[in-house]
């Protein structure tokens, strides 16, 4: 152990005893000032020593809606389960004995070469999905985050859906809390293509629109878009 204790004081002394720099590397010598500020002297102790601040709720009580209870399904579609996961039991209760539906899942799995489903708690801060009148588009926008980054991502779009209301285009936020974790699904809603265009660039002109993206960006591993065309049985037209 002694001769790898050697080598980390080694790099140590280059650290905190790199030559007067020149003006090109005021920017790499201000890192090096603001780590020893803040390290303390502590920093050889934290290689060994991690420290995790506790938290006493879960991120799902932390942002999802208390009033509500709703619990939300997506698959092929999305189906919303008023009571929470006691109301999504009983109904696949219901579906069990339920003849003509068996019938269906026996002719759908048929078509399908996969399917994937996810288990969702709506944002405190976002509308609450009602029914509209058509014809809409939606664009359903999914974020794959970061692990450990939700509470991060609720606190600043708590923020800022404020700069996306004024055409009704928010219809819901979720995040999931079962099948693939810390996924965000955004549902938005615009007349045509060409509206969903101008309703974004008009985000972008309104301050404090930017500070959101630039602080949610990072928090981001991948994510994606897609358009949906509402069938004639949804309440979404």
């Amino acid at each position: 152990m002694a001769p790898r204790l050697c080598i980390i004081s080694a790099a140590a002394r280059r650290l905190f005893t790199k030559p007067r720099p020149r003006a090109g590397d005021l920017a790499a010598a201000g890192a090096v000032r603001f780590y020893s500020k803040d390290s303390e002297g502590s920093w050889f102790r934290s290689l060994f020593v991690h420290k995790v601040d506790p938290r006493k709720d879960a991120h799902s009580t932390l942002l999802s809606k208390k009033e509500t209870s709703n619990l939300y399904k997506i698959q092929l579609h999305l189906w919303r389960f008023s009571g929470g996961y006691p109301a999504l039991m009983d109904c696949m209760n219901k579906l069990k004995n339920n003849k003509e539906y068996l019938e269906f899942r026996k002719e759908r799995s048929k078509m399908l070469l996969s399917r994937r489903n996810q288990l969702l708690l709506e944002f405190s801060f976002w509308n609450e999905p009602q029914p509209r009148a058509g014809p809409n588009i939606y664009e359903l926008r999914t974020y794959k985050l970061k692990p450990g980054t939700m509470i991060e991502w609720g606190n600043n779009w708590a923020r800022a859906i404020k700069y996306r209301q004024e055409n009704q285009e928010a219809v819901g936020g979720f995040f999931s809390q079962i099948g693939e974790l810390y996924v965000v699904h955004h549902l938005w809603a615009y007349k045509d293509l060409q509206s969903r265009e101008e309703t974004r660039n008009a985000a972008w002109r309104k301050r404090g629109w930017d500070e959101n993206v630039y602080y949610t960006v990072p928090l981001v591993r991948h994510m994606e878009s897609r358009i949906m065309i509402p069938l004639k049985i949804s309440p979404l037209q």
